[in-house]
């Protein structure tokens, strides 16, 4: 699915909303794709990327050389987050998923000022940021056309229960069992 929920789905090549989204288990069960419990992601034997849930992103700072605290005032932590290689890339994922109105309405709102921060935490290292939400299709309702179009003109991104693999730049797996 594409922003604004245009387009199909096919969950041989996309990370689909199951409630709980785990990237690393995704990848892993994907035809070519080896995912390492150090989040290192390979396919056809080639590392391709690397994943970070919450706090292992800093650790990828740190091993850069990185001290957050020296750049932003508080420590951001993303649901999943993934470091495409190829294209010197960091994927912000927010997943949010949604049953009744509450306060995940106003964190969508947010999308901005987070990507700035990791911006500001990623720009020594010279590597572009995306900030994308994977959401449950509750926030297809017509009441968050707004935030929507907002999310879209601070340049984020929104998927409808689906991101596909190809936003990423990764490979594309065969469709071979």
């Amino acid at each position: 699915m594409i922003a604004n929920g245009i387009g199909g789905a096919n969950t041989r090549t996309g990370l689909v909303f199951e409630g709980k989204v785990d990237l690393a288990t995704f990848l892993s069960q994907q035809n070519g794709y080896i995912v390492g419990s150090d989040g290192k992601v390979f396919y056809c034997d080639e590392l391709v990327a690397q994943i970070f849930k919450k706090h292992k992103f800093y650790s990828f700072l740190q091993e850069r050389g990185l001290n957050w605290r020296d750049i932003i005032s508080k420590k951001l932590l993303p649901d999943d987050s993934i470091y495409i290689i190829i294209n010197n890339t960091f994927f912000i994922i927010e997943c949010k998923f949604q049953r009744v109105a509450g306060s995940v309405d106003e964190k969508l709102q947010t999308c901005d000022f987070k990507k700035k921060q990791y911006q500001k935490l990623l720009s020594s290292l010279n590597m572009e940021v995306e900030y994308v939400y994977l959401l449950s299709d509750w926030f297809r309702k017509p009441e968050y056309r707004d935030v929507l179009d907002y999310i879209i003109s601070v340049n984020c991104r929104y998927y409808f229960e689906y991101i596909p693999l190809q936003i990423f730049g990764l490979p594309i797996p065969s469709l071979k069992a």
